[in-house]
């Protein structure tokens, strides 16, 4: 006991142990931060917080498509479901509900299906079953789930009116509540 408290008085080891955790942090930092490549448009590729999201242009289950940067002005919630994903299907009821009740002020629900996971035919059986009324892209190729950097599903985007993401939620089933409450204070804060 008493060698350790005498290691830990040493102020030479206390520098050195200093100067190996700083040399983590910067070896960090450094192969953690975004490449220049990714950066040369003056835009991160990948979805952040803060940040413009990435635009796309999708097909709808009704033969119809869809472009984000066309919905600007409006607060978008963007959701990467698949019908099979059980808290994919237990959430939509709740975001069925929020469209309805903020759709009038400005709001979107676009549901974007993992088409390339799912089927189409699938996603339109779905949506008919929970009378949906809300625009349903297929990300047929996964370009939507890689531009969106997707770990798991479902994950949920919250768009404002100048298209920048104000939060983001991986996983679920997310409650009406909690659903209600970011779109409202979504609304709040563009006032």
């Amino acid at each position: 006991m008493q060698r350790m408290i005498s290691w830990f008085r040493d102020r030479k080891r206390w520098m050195a142990v200093t100067a190996v955790v700083m040399s983590l942090g910067i070896a960090w930092a450094a192969a953690s931060r975004i490449p220049d490549a990714e950066m040369s448009s003056g835009e991160i590729t990948s979805p952040h917080v803060g940040f413009l999201a990435p635009d796309f242009r999708l097909e709808t289950i009704d033969g119809g498509a869809v472009t984000l940067s066309a919905l600007r002005g409006r607060v978008v919630v963007v959701n990467l479901w698949a019908s099979w994903c059980p808290p994919c299907r237990a959430e939509m009821p709740a975001f069925q509900a929020v469209n309805e009740d903020f759709g009038s002020q400005g709001l979107v629900v676009l549901a974007v299906n993992m088409t390339y996971q799912d089927s189409a035919a699938e996603a339109s059986s779905f949506a008919a079953e929970l009378g949906l009324t809300f625009p349903i892209g297929l990300d047929h190729s996964g370009e939507i789930a890689e531009s969106y950097r997707m770990r798991a599903l479902p994950t949920t985007f919250f768009i404002d009116a100048e298209g920048i993401i104000r939060q983001v939620l991986v996983g679920g089933p997310l409650n009406e509540a909690t659903l209600r409450s970011i779109v409202r204070d979504m609304f709040e804060d563009s006032s």
